[in-house]
């Protein structure tokens, strides 16, 4: 396949990217890469195994790795921009690096220090890319503790990374308790087995499919966060999903940048003016540069208003045993309102592009259709309309969210 060799003669012999911009930049030539053939790739709905090689390749996916293990180095306010970058392209892949780097994260958040060191540096030197089993809707999977052993049994509806993945983050409750326990696992491991069931309108590439577990051993060693069988809890760790909505908060403003830009060239090229309108080029219709001024303005602040609260969070994560449940709180009511009005963003410009670029535009072959199907299917993973509740009870009552699965 094109992509996976274009992106090893690239990088192969290019110098490795030190700085956020630098690592940035990398981010958009893998994008260029994955535009070529976008909408042919988003059709054929086939498993991704050469998209995640060139993110492999590119160096993308140990962004956040330690860089004395071959990681680059980098904090989370650049690793969201690397994910909208990818995103602009395909919007699927996006999320796939989005969740990989949530997942490679997760020992960090949860973990002791011994754990996370460890992941941290395994992933980094082998390049793994995560996977998740973690659905809080459906019922939790079971956990046996057979001694010095966990044994998971269970189904979940959605696994995001599935068969491209080289290892799995496991959630589950200890038999006969309310404990939670994560765990990574091999993706080959026996016992677990991804199913091609995922058939969305949109995100088609992202491996989302169900899971079954059926037996999957890992040693109570591998139990984030816990010491003698008992998990240490950190305030820290209540900071997974504020971190989660900026993920997809970039993933949105990614698609969304995608479709404004695709469209900008489809109607410098192809949309006709209006034959009542009294002018020659589409580009010169009143009502189109309108759009496209009213568009990018929304998209840009939406992107700075992204950036900025990224760069609050970065104190969290920089100083994780001085989070309070107050600053964390406030964060995450921050996080709640770009949340809210990245999707508002995104679901706008995917959809009035076509009021620009024209009737013919809706061609199978231009697949402008993808970036709208991508936002609306993802957009809907929690109400919009809660983010901006906690908003508003914070900014009325000054409440800040209790900390559950999605606040």
């Amino acid at each position: 396949m094109t992509i996976a060799h274009t992106g090893r003669a690239d990088w192969t012999d290019g110098p490795t990217p030190r700085t956020p911009d630098e690592w940035i930049a990398r981010a958009g030539e893998v994008a260029a890469v994955l535009a070529v053939d976008a909408a042919e790739r988003d059709k054929a709905a086939k498993t991704p195994y050469a998209e995640i090689g060139l993110l492999k390749d590119s160096g993308l996916v140990t962004l956040l790795g330690p860089a004395e293990h071959g990681g680059a180095g980098q904090d989370w306010p650049t690793a969201y921009r690397v994910v909208r970058e990818v995103a602009a392209a395909d919007g699927s892949i996006g999320q796939l690096l989005g969740y990989h780097y949530l997942w490679n994260w997760a020992a960090r958040l949860v973990g002791t220090r011994e754990q996370w060191e460890r992941v941290e540096a395994d992933a980094a030197r082998h390049r793994w890319f995560f996977g998740g089993a973690v659905n809080p809707r459906d019922r939790d999977i079971v956990v046996r503790d057979e001694g010095d052993t966990l044994v998971f049994d269970g189904r979940k509806t959605f696994s995001t990374g599935s068969k491209v993945s080289d290892v799995t983050v496991l959630e589950g409750v200890l038999e006969g308790t309310d404990k939670h326990v994560f765990a990574i696992v091999p993706s080959a491991a026996e016992g677990l087995t991804f199913h091609d069931d995922w058939d969305n309108i949109g995100q088609r590439l992202t491996e989302s499919g169900s899971v079954t577990v059926a037996g999957v051993r890992a040693p109570w060693s591998d139990a984030l966060g816990y010491v003698d069988k008992e998990f240490r809890p950190r305030v820290y760790a209540t900071l997974n999903v504020p971190t989660i909505q900026l993920v997809f908060v970039n993933f949105y403003l990614g698609i969304a940048r995608g479709a404004l830009e695709t469209a900008l060239a489809y109607t410098r090229e192809h949309t006709r003016p209006w034959l009542h309108g009294g002018h020659e080029r589409a580009v010169d219709e009143p009502y189109v540069i309108d759009l496209y001024g009213d568009l990018t303005a929304k998209l840009w602040a939406a992107e700075a208003l992204a950036d900025e609260v990224a760069r609050e969070g970065l104190w969290l994560h920089l100083n994780p045993d001085e989070v309070t449940p107050r600053l964390r709180g406030e964060h995450e009511v921050r996080v709640a309102a770009v949340k809210a009005h990245a999707t508002d963003v995104a679901l706008e410009v995917t959809s009035r592009i076509f009021e620009a670029t024209g009737a013919r535009s809706t061609a199978s072959r231009y697949g402008l259709d993808r970036f709208w199907r991508n936002v609306r299917t993802h957009t809907l993973h929690d109400p919009v309309a809660y983010k901006r509740r906690e908003v508003g009870v914070h900014r009325l009552r000054d409440e800040i969210p209790e900390p559950t699965w999605y606040s």
